[in-house]
């Protein structure tokens, strides 16, 4: 039923009847209003598919735009996060919004094909600190 659907998948109601709209078909006509299992998961899955933009080779996605552009000039930026990923950074080409991207090392130059790609050294941690700071505001007693 319409509630025991919205209860599996923890949305509201009136979600399903908005899905109900959009496409997904219920068992029969009758009251209440049923849905199968396998049906429900197909539209859903068809759904979410149909609203993906993956991004091909050299673009990243403008939020700004709604597509994947070019960066501006061709210039990217890798700054590296913990482990072997980070982030792409670079400016639209069409608007000049900073666009992000997470990417992992190894997969920058396939992900960035001829393009120049700056890697730019990780922020120094604290730990890491050669002198660490004696100001303190706790007195000795």
């Amino acid at each position: 039923s319409v509630a025991e659907l919205a209860d599996c998948l923890q949305v509201h109601t009136h979600t399903v009847r908005n899905w109900q709209g959009k496409g997904l078909k219920p068992i029969d006509g009758n009251r209440p209003t049923l849905f199968d299992g396998s049906s429900t998961r197909a539209f859903l899955l068809e759904s979410q598919t149909s609203q993906k933009r993956p991004c091909p080779p050299g673009t990243i996605y403008c939020f700004k735009c709604r597509t994947p552009q070019p960066p501006a000039l061709g210039m990217v930026e890798f700054i590296p996060g913990k482990g072997a990923t980070g982030n792409l950074t670079a400016l639209c080409d069409t608007c000049g919004t900073v666009m992000h991207r997470r990417a992992n090392v190894a997969k920058i130059s396939a992900i960035m094909p001829r393009l120049a790609v700056q890697i730019r050294q990780a922020p120094s941690r604290l730990i890491e600190r050669a002198l660490p700071s004696l100001n303190c505001d706790k007195t000795k007693d």
